[in-house]
């Protein structure tokens, strides 16, 4: 027996009706192809590989996760961090390239290779295998067991109704075939945690299902809307709703509507937040076009400079890799590092240690440029949209 998914009331269909129309917003200024907007995606995809990692503990700046996730070194992070990293990555790449595939199945399989992929790097994990006991969560600061996980011969046949389940609803939308995209995807999210079904990553293996539900809704790139990020800024609150749904053990009879709550209130948060992003990146890359222009820069100077005025650190080798992974063009160590070092003796980058450790961050004039653009943003609403 799974988690059932509530009747959605007055305020929930509000909710997502809001959601829904700040999506088409973004649909439509996403439309026109635009080079900043590949930068947003890639920072977009690197603040939800790096959300999701940090309710783990691995924890990585924005600009290391999206270093990793383009095949190059991290200036900071941890090499347990940097694995998990590359092996989530790894796993939404795939689930983003899969989901557009027509002959798309949901499956025991599909969990248990994604599985793989996160937590390859640890044996112990028993990575794409279920878990082999009973299993149970503590409170690392208490030491108390928090919630305890069905028993482990009953783990089979749970996951086989949840796939067989969202096999059914694969494709469609109405109401009647479990609820919205956004709502199925919160409930697979809630029932695969619930379910524990593997010795470790079960969290970051709940995220990515949700993911790829919402890929398969195929409006808008889930990249811009899923709530990886969001709940990697309020792990506490996204603990405590698990809590309060699970009440310390496997009960699906219980009630899932404050989760279910709790995930709309996340999707309509972080849509307002990308909806914000996305209107600044625009402004933003006009005001870096001037600037190169003016000083008669190279076109493809403008990443550099694009990444270091959202407070990225920059360095040759993510140069270099992002406009190759761009389709902008493939360029040598010698020539990334002629272009950084002109961008900083125009002042418009600082320099940053030394040899291989050098990286480069916003000078004074991209920092004016940015606060300028920021101290024009409307006040953030994070009010509580089912206790107004």
């Amino acid at each position: 027996m799974l988690y059932a998914t509530p009747q959605l009331d007055d305020q929930e269909l509000s909710v997502l009706s809001e959601i829904d129309e700040l999506r088409e917003r973004l649909r439509s200024q996403l439309h026109e192809p635009r080079r900043w907007v590949g930068l947003l995606r890639r920072q977009s995809f690197a603040r939800a590989v790096q959300g999701s990692n940090s309710i783990e503990g691995y924890d990585a700046k924005l600009d290391d996760a999206a270093a990793i996730a383009d095949g190059a070194e991290p200036i900071d992070a941890a090499d347990d961090t940097k694995q998990a990293i590359r092996g989530y990555s790894e796993a939404m790449t795939y689930v983003l390239q899969i989901a557009r595939e027509k002959d798309f199945e949901y499956n025991r399989q599909l969990i248990k290779v994604l599985h793989f992929m996160m937590t390859s790097y640890d044996l112990g994990a028993r990575p794409g295998q279920w878990r082999a006991g009973d299993i149970y969560v503590r409170d690392d600061a208490s030491g108390d067991i928090v919630y305890e996980g069905p028993p482990v011969d009953e783990v089979p046949a749970l996951m086989d109704e949840l796939t067989a389940l969202l096999a059914a609803e694969n494709g469609f939308t109405a109401t009647d075939r479990g609820g919205p995209p956004i709502v199925r995807a919160a409930m697979a999210h809630l029932n695969l945690v619930m379910i524990h079904p593997f010795r470790d990553g079960n969290g970051r293996m709940a995220r990515c299902l949700q993911s790829l539900i919402i890929a398969r809704e195929g409006v808008l790139s889930p990249i811009f809307i899923n709530i990886e990020e969001y709940l990697g800024r309020n792990t506490p609150a996204y603990y405590n709703v698990l809590g309060e749904v699970g009440q310390g053990h496997y009960r699906p009879d219980g009630d899932a509507r404050p989760w279910l709550r709790f995930a709309l209130t996340a999707h309509l948060r972080q849509a307002r937040t990308v909806l914000v992003r996305v209107r600044e990146s625009g402004r933003l890359w006009v005001e870096l076009e001037r600037l190169t222009k003016m000083q008669a820069l190279p076109e493809r100077a403008l990443t550099a400079l694009f990444d270091a005025a959202v407070g990225q650190r920059v360095r040759n080798a993510t140069y270099r890799a992002w406009l190759k992974r761009g389709g902008d063009e493939e360029i040598s160590f010698a020539t990334a590092s002629r272009d950084l070092s002109q961008l900083a003796s125009l002042g418009l980058l600082e320099p940053r240690g030394s040899n291989r450790g050098r990286y480069y961050v916003a000078g004074a004039t991209l920092q004016a440029v940015r606060q300028g653009i920021i101290a024009e943003r409307d006040p953030r609403d994070d009010s509580d949209p089912f206790h107004s």
